[in-house]
Order: structure tokens, then C-alpha cells, then sequence
């Protein structure tokens, strides 16, 4: 079918349907969700069989509801109403919750029902679970209802609020009051239960050393207690904060106003916003990003980055840990990243916030570029890759560096810089990419600007392993995996031909070459008169809204834009006529 996705923002869940749609053989357009005569527009050009809408903060024009099948996605179980449904499940800790797609009407979230599908919950972040558990279950809903729209013959259900079978309700938006922290009288738990809600936006509200600051990234401190509300020590970036009963670590704050104009509405660890008073407070450890763990002849080397970024500090601290991983006697290393992420690249966020972003911007892609060539040049075992979460521009070359790349079903890569104000990008990719996809493979990839699921990557050589689990279980497999390679009886003749290809290589041309050709392209971008990197991190970081799409996003505007046969409009039940069965797009 042809499917328009009209959405808020090309966000993650937008992205992984993007791909599973493709993935299915349907035809698939984005729109941004910028005005209404827009909207009419992009449906004029494309005549989508499905609007289906992700993520939207208005209502789908009524003359497009009226004559098309349009399909809302909301992350909620059948009817629950209103737009915090997630932030509610979570405040309320519940354990069980799902997805509902819905048909639009003029009422919110209150048309026929295609499909619910249930789904847990864990103890973690909104954005986490948004990701994890709640993307997995909009794919199987979304799936659902669109072979419900294919067979013509099955009428969506209306929601009857007495019926006994329907859990939800309607709910208000859930505002700033509704998460305010009494430090004196709220637990560890309930602390926790709120900032979860609420990361990554909009954040909680409170106040830190007098200033007005919202809260983000936060875990337990084990061991920790003082007075409630006090500030009681530092560990890598995090600050810890008394409970009633415990304390917490707050990884990242965004102040609001104040004096420091330079990093206000900037989301960034809370060391650095409080860096003269967390000076005063003493270190302790439990604040623990990067984390080593070894089974026999595997090491394990994690590292949970808050939405993926590596800073040249992080970067810094990972090559040291991976350094430390090659002293011990593993035969294979797992770099298995973070549960969420596997790495975005380099932090655009502290980037934003220094006194010069070109120097930063360099000396974080220095810093991203020694871990990798440390990666390239292991040679006495070998290195895998394991994204358990997805992985975009330098971070996917920076996988690609390791001798295999494994992925869990469902993680969605994005391997080019070109959204960043077309930036050329390092991590030796020129060098990383070509082996694996060819020349010409890499000029496509790196020109097509569209995001990838694994079984695309599989196929095109990008990764070797796709582990058919689920995220949260991935852990498990990758060991169980990795083991098995340890103990295979090739293991050896592996890292020795290895070996021999990195020669080849380097006697073909030097690995220094590949940096320095990187580096004079990156130092245009940084320094040089074009400021469009610098424009795009900013509208990045600040989340400035879009003025058009994309035409690469909007394939119906685009030179690949194809006008197809008309076809029958429907209203209420689907009765789609004959649907246009074009060949994928790709």
C-alpha cells in the first residue's frame, strides 16, 4: 500500500515504522505535520491509501479524515484519552500497559479501534520504554490494523466507555505540578517514579543550588543519605541528591534563564551546568556509565550514554577503559554500548554549550577518532560490535570499526551525517565503509540520508549478525553468542588473517591518510565560511521546528515522486476497492 506517515517530527518511533513499512513492501511517504494546507497538499500529490500518524500534536484536517482512512497511533491501552498517556502509566507505576490504533475523528483518540496490542513496563524512562517496549508494540499494531485495511471486510470497533472490557479512560495533560518533588517527604521510588516520567521532556521542575533547572537521567545512590533535599557528592557528571529515605543520582539538568545564558535551555550533565558548587561537594562512586564485565574468554565493555552522545571527555574515558579491557586475557571483547543506544556521535549538546563549538566540535571528533583507530588496530582477539539499541551517524562507524557487527532485531541506524548541515563526518569512515558495502555503496549510503532497520543492514553488509530477541534480553544472547565464538576452533586463524588484511591495508594506503583527508573536509565544516553545520546543530539542540520536509523524507515532492492510479476514498469501515500494490520504493 501507499502509506503517508504525517508526523510531528521525524522522531525514533516515526523512524523504526518507516522501516518496518518498508521492510513489509509498502510504499512509504513522510510529511511533517507543519499546517493544515500542507497536510492537504502532501495527500493531494502522493493519494496514500493509509495516513497513518505516529506522533501528532493537532488534529488531521476533517476533509482528510472524512474521505481518507487515516490511523492514529497512541501510546495508550484501549480508552485511555489525552496526550500523557505514557507520563500517567509511569507516574501510576503500572506494570502493564499497550498501544492503540485508532481511526481519526474529530474527538481525540476517541474513534473505531484497528488494533490494541498489550505491553510491560519497566522501571526506566519514559524515552526508554518509548523506544523499547512501546515502539515493539506499535509495530505490531500498526501491522495489525493495516492487514485489517488490506482485507476490506472487517469493521474497526467502536470504544464503549461502559463496556467492562475497556481499562482506559480520559485523562488531563500532565503538567509540571503534577511531578513536583517533595524532597522531604517523597522516597527514593517516588523520586525516581517522576523523573522517569517526565525524561526525556519535558523534565521535572525543581531548583539546584538556587537556580531553576529541570531533571533528567536519574538513577539510585546506593549507599547515599543526608538531609532531604541536601546535595551530597559527584561522580563522573552526576550530582547525588538526598531522598526521605535514600538518595539519587541526577545525571543531566537544562537550566531555564538565569545568568548562565551561555548553556540556558540546554540539556546537559549536571556537573557541568554546577561546576564552582559541585567543586565543594566530595566524590563518590556509583554513577557508573562505562562498565567492564568478564566471563571466561569474553569481556564485556558497556557503556550507557545518555542519548547516545560522546563528548571528548567520554571519549577519553572509554578509549582508557578499552585500553584496560586489551590487558586482560579475552580472546573475544564485546563492545555491547547501552541498553537504549549503541552512540549518536559526537555530544552536539556540549558542543552547543562552549565558549568556541568549532574547537569543541574538534576536539571531540579527535577524541572519537583515536577510540576508533584503537578499535581498527586490535589485533591479538576479536572485537565485536553489539547494538542493542540504534546507533546514527559517527556511532555507526564507529561499530563498524569492531571486526563483526551484531544487532538486535528492531534497532534502527541512520549511517550519514548529511542532516547535520552536510557534514562530511571522521570516525574513518571513508575507510570502514567501503570494505564492507564497496565504493559505490558508500557514496549511496552516505547521499540517501534515510534511516535503516537491520534486516537492510544484514543485506547490504553493514551487519553480520541480527539476534532475534528481545531488547531487554539481548544481553544474554550477545554472551551466549560470543561465547560460542570464543570456543569456535577457526577463533584463532580468524584474528590471525585479520592481521594480515590490516597490512594489506595499511601498505595499500595508511590509516593516518584516511584521518587526515577526514579531518581537511570536518575542518571546512567547523571553520570554514559555509555555516550551515553550525545552523543545523543549533535548530538540532533547540529543537526549532521545521519550516518544510525534507524532500528526501517527502518522496512525494522529490524528483522520485510518481503520481499513481486514483483510487476509491472511504469513509467509517474500509472499503478500500482494489489497493494499489506498487513495488517497494528503495
Amino acid at each position: 500500500m501507499r502509506i503517508l506517515l504525517l508526523t510531528h517530527s521525524f522522531n525514533s518511533l516515526a523512524q523504526r515504522l518507516f522501516v518496518e513499512l518498508e521492510e513489509h513492501g509498502h510504499h512509504v511517504s513522510v510529511e511533517l505535520d507543519i499546517n493544515d494546507a500542507v497536510t492537504r497538499e502532501a495527500v493531494e500529490l502522493f493519494d496514500p491509501d493509509v495516513v497513518l500518524a505516529p506522533f501528532l500534536k493537532r488534529a488531521i484536517p476533517e476533509p482528510i479524515w472524512r474521505t481518507r482512512c487515516c490511523l492514529i497511533v497512541h501510546p495508550g491501552i484501549r480508552g485511555d484519552r489525552g496526550p500523557s498517556a505514557l507520563d500517567w502509566a509511569l507516574l501510576e507505576a503500572r506494570r502493564e500497559w499497550g498501544v492503540t490504533v485508532l481511526q481519526a475523528q474529530a474527538q481525540f483518540d476517541a474513534g473505531p479501534v484497528w488494533a490494541s496490542v498489550p505491553s510491560a513496563l519497566r522501571a526506566a524512562t519514559k524515552s526508554s520504554i518509548y523506544r523499547r517496549e512501546i515502539a515493539d508494540a506499535v509495530v505490531r499494531a500498526v501491522l495489525e490494523a493495516l492487514g485489517r485495511v488490506e482485507s476490506g471486510d472487517v469493521q474497526p470497533q467502536r470504544t464503549d466507555p461502559a463496556d467492562p472490557a475497556v481499562r482506559g479512560r480520559e485523562r488531563p495533560l500532565c503538567r509540571l505540578a503534577d511531578r513536583r518533588i517533595d524532597w522531604f517527604c517523597d522516597g527514593t521510588e517516588t523520586v525516581l517514579r517522576k523523573i522517569r516520567s517526565a525524561d526525556g521532556s519535558p523534565g521535572v521542575a525543581d531548583e539546584l543550588f538556587g537556580r531553576r533547572v529541570r531533571l533528567f537521567d536519574a538513577h539510585p545512590a546506593a549507599g547515599l543519605a543526608g538531609a532531604p533535599g541536601s546535595m551530597l557528592a559527584r561522580c563522573d557528571g552526576a550530582l547525588a541528591r538526598a531522598t526521605r529515605d535514600g538518595a539519587i543520582w541526577i545525571g543531566h539538568v537544562r537550566e531555564e534563564g538565569g545568568e548562565n545564558t551561555g548553556i540556558a535551555g540546554l540539556k546537559l550533565p549536571a556537573e557541568r551546568v554546577f561546576q564552582a558548587e559541585s567543586a565543594a561537594l566530595p566524590t563518590a562512586p556509583g554513577y557508573a556509565p562505562i562498565r567492564y564485565e568478564e566471563d571466561g574468554p569474553v569481556g564485556v565493555l558497556s557503556f550507557e550514554l545518555y542519548n547516545g552522545a560522546l563528548s571528548a571527555q567520554r571519549c577519553q574515558q572509554l578509549r582508557a577503559a578499552y585500553a584496560r579491557c586489551l590487558e586482560r586475557p579475552t580472546r573475544v571483547l564485546v563492545l555491547a554500548g547501552g541498553a537504549d543506544y549503541w552512540s549518536t556521535g559526537i555530544h552536539l549538546g556540549l558542543i552547543e554549550a562552549a565558549d568556541s563549538p568549532a574547537d569543541e566540535s574538534w576536539r571531540t571528533i579527535n577524541a572519537i577518532d583515536d577510540l576508533t583507530r584503537d578499535i581498527i588496530l586490535t589485533s591479538d582477539r576479536l572485537v565485536i560490535a553489539a547494538l542493542r539499541g540504534g546507533a546514527a551517524a559517527g556511532g555507526v562507524f564507529l561499530a563498524l570499526a569492531a571486526d563483526e557487527v551484531w544487532a538486535v532485531a528492531g534497532v534502527v541506524l541512520n549511517p550519514h551525517y548529511k542532516d547535520m548541515g552536510n557534514l562530511y563526518g571522521s570516525e574513518y569512515w571513508t575507510y570502514l565503509l567501503p570494505r564492507r558495502v564497496g565504493a559505490q555503496g558508500a557514496q549511496r549510503l552516505m547521499q540517501r540520508r534515510l534511516p535503516m532497520g537491520v534486516a537492510e543492514a544484514r543485506r547490504l553488509g553493514l551487519v553480520d549478525r541480527v539476534l532475534p530477541c528481545e531488547a531487554i534480553d539481548a544481553l544474554t544472547a550477545i554472551g551466549a553468542s560470543a561465547q560460542a565464538l570464543a570456543a569456535d576452533p577457526t577463533l584463532e586463524r580468524r584474528i590471525a588473517a585479520k592481521r594480515l588484511r590490516r597490512e594489506a591495508d595499511e601498505r595499500a594506503k595508511p590509516l593516518e591518510t584516511y584521518r587526515c583527508e577526514e579531518l581537511a573536509r570536518l575542518e571546512r565544516n567547523f571553520y570554514g565560511f559555509d555555516p550551515s553545520y553550525h545552523v543545523a546543530r543549533y535548530n538540532f539542540i533547540y529543537k526549532v521546528a521545521k519550516s518544510r520536509t525534507p524532500l528526501h523524507l517527502a518522496r512525494h515532492r522529490g524528483p522520485q515522486a510518481r503520481r499513481p492510479a486514483p483510487l476509491r476514498a472511504v469513509t467509517g469501515g474500509v472499503d478500500r476497492g482494489q489497493t494499489n500494490q506498487e513495488t517497494r520504493h528503495v
